[in-house]
């Protein structure tokens, strides 16, 4: 196998430099934040929108899985553009996509035109995400796992803060005046902080030789090339479905186990236990990755994963034993949640460590395909409850995938990765 070489030079990064990207990098979280709702709010509309229209939440879910697949799928080609263009026009176009869904969202009088926003949301989101990850693995090569973890978090947490106010305004107005709100709202901050971004300049940041990570930048064709990508690749997709299942089906999973509307009463609040798990899954959602990055920074990236994955394989089992009791349900999907959300910063830094800087934002946009890959296994697990009569299978089949991602992690990823670096 034989490579094209492109190095990444060393410079000392620059006062100014160094201040600028955190403002970068701040920029980037807000605007996670503004797609959040997209995925994580998705779910507090499903039963509404079947109780509106009738039709059934096996097919309003299928919107799910094309926003999902229109958000992945399409971020290599938009991190090219970002690779090439710079990341302000991207998010712009971005953050009109995304008001454009929701605001469809809340006309849909039928399956194809939700189906159509859902793509159109998916597009929209998909550019905003790939591009704010990537700016934040170009800036910070001496901190990847912090700030793809900083700006994960954006989109992981962006949610917490608005699903009490949609769940209100869907309760007092209707699902379509929370979905023409937010739309607008969110679509408007993306598309005027898209004027602010940019990406680093050669000069302004660089690899320091303490940090265990590549100086070759391997192209998308390249980096196809390594089985270490396809390692990372499978170990997204068998970390990815669980929680996608548990972000579409949460709603439904509460309801099934009849607790959704029950009060449940910690730390001096008291809300519906659907309610209070939406808001503080979100809120765990958005600390494990910052958290879990910081960690991977200082201990490495396989060992934080074999951590985090096994944490997740015991939440969801736990969550599936102990979930039908309304307090329980908040505490563990809260867990499952923690040791699920850290994939968005641990996968897309081990990306940028392994395959270099230049291309970041292309190359983490392949890998995160992988979710777009899961979003596969979503719908299915609806019919997997239809077959058995319960989420217990479900859970089953989603912790066993979060425990052979845990074991891949240290007894394949690791010794592959410490082979690749040696090569060079």
């Amino acid at each position: 196998m034989t490579f094209e070489v492109h190095y990444t030079p060393e410079f000392p990064i620059t006062k100014a430099a160094s201040q600028y990207r955190w403002l970068q990098l701040f920029i980037g979280i807000v605007c996670m934040a503004m797609i959040a709702n997209l995925q994580y709010g998705w779910t507090l509309f499903v039963d509404p929108m079947d109780q509106k229209f009738h039709w059934g939440r096996k097919a309003i879910q299928v919107a799910f899985f094309i926003f999902v697949f229109a958000e992945t799928w399409l971020v290599p080609i938009e991190g090219y553009f970002v690779d090439r263009f710079g990341p302000r026009v991207v998010v712009l176009i971005g953050g009109l996509l995304i008001g454009l869904a929701w605001t469809m969202n809340a006309y849909a009088d039928s399956l194809v035109l939700l189906y159509v926003a859902a793509a159109i949301g998916g597009v929209g989101a998909g550019a905003v995400y790939g591009t704010c990850v990537g700016n934040a693995l170009k800036w910070f090569p001496d901190h990847r796992g912090l700030a793809a973890g900083l700006t994960a978090a954006g989109f992981g947490m962006g949610s917490a803060m608005t699903i009490i106010p949609i769940s209100s305004i869907i309760k007092s107005s209707g699902y379509q005046t929370a979905f023409l709100y937010f739309g607008i709202g969110q679509g408007l901050v993306v598309l005027l902080l898209s004027f602010l971004l940019s990406a680093p300049k050669n000069g302004e940041v660089h690899v320091p030789a303490h940090v265990a990570q590549t100086k070759v930048d391997f192209t998308w064709r390249q980096m196809l090339q390594s089985p270490v990508f396809w390692v990372l690749y499978l170990m997204f997709v068998l970390m990815a479905t669980g929680g996608l299942v548990a972000t579409a089906q949460l709603a439904p999973i509460a309801k099934d186990f009849k607790i959704a509307d029950i009060p449940v009463s910690m730390a001096g609040l008291t809300l519906p236990a659907l309610t209070f798990a939406l808001s503080l899954d979100r809120i765990f959602n958005g600390i494990t990755r910052p958290f879990f990055g910081w960690i991977s920074d200082s201990i490495g990236r396989e060992n934080t994963m074999f951590i985090a994955f096994a944490l997740e394989a015991i939440g969801i089992l736990a969550l599936s034993a102990f979930g039908h009791d309304p307090v329980l349900f908040v505490l563990l999907s809260g867990i499952v949640f923690f040791g699920w959300g850290e994939i968005y910063s641990l996968f897309p830094s081990t990306c940028g460590d392994t395959f270099g800087s230049k291309f970041a934002t292309t190359n983490a946009g392949l890998l995160y395909t992988a979710k777009g890959t899961a979003a596969l296994l979503v719908p299915l697990s609806s019919y997997v409850v239809d077959a058995t009569g319960g989420w217990h299978e479900v859970f089953l089949i989603a912790a066993g995938m979060n425990g052979v991602a845990a074991i891949l992690a240290l007894a394949v990823l690791k010794p592959m990765r410490a082979r690749m670096r040696n090569l060079r």
